[in-house]
């Protein structure tokens, strides 16, 4: 199956490194962005004001109902404004693009860039998900 690349919009930017782990994982677009919609655990990030989010891969009950997985999906991203609007405004197409921009980002007032992506072997522990492998290529990224 051939990769295929995701797209930014208004809502949602990826980053070099999320594309390329996306790719190692053979994760798609559409598996990371329900992870990050209806995950079953949020943390905190280690790259400063972001997000980690999981979902479980195929879990199963077990014989006291409690649901098992070997394998869960993490992506890590970070919520921003979606627009800016401290620009000067010198005329009347500004000031209706403005007026059109304050609308537009109170109907969607966030853009999620999506920092990471990753799957974690087994159930990863409470409060540190990230699998130092991950951690060391985010420093080496320059993304901290």
């Amino acid at each position: 199956m051939q990769f295929k690349l995701p797209k930014n919009n208004d809502r949602y930017q990826w980053t070099l490194h999320s594309i390329e782990k996306m790719k190692f994982y053979g994760l798609s677009e559409q598996k990371i962005l329900g992870v990050i919609k209806r995950p079953q655990r949020k943390e905190e990030g280690i790259v400063k004001n972001t997000i980690a989010v999981m979902q479980p891969v195929s879990p199963k009950l077990d014989a006291k109902g409690k649901p098992v997985w070997k394998t869960e999906i993490w992506a890590m991203y970070q919520t921003r404004k979606a627009g800016n609007s401290k620009s000067k405004i010198t005329n009347p197409e500004q000031a209706l693009n403005s007026k059109f921009q304050n609308l537009q980002n109170l109907l969607n007032p966030t853009k999620k860039k999506i920092i990471s992506a990753w799957r974690y072997p087994g159930v990863s522990p409470e409060h540190n998900p990230i699998p130092e492998e991950i951690l060391r290529e985010i420093s080496e990224s320059g993304l901290e």
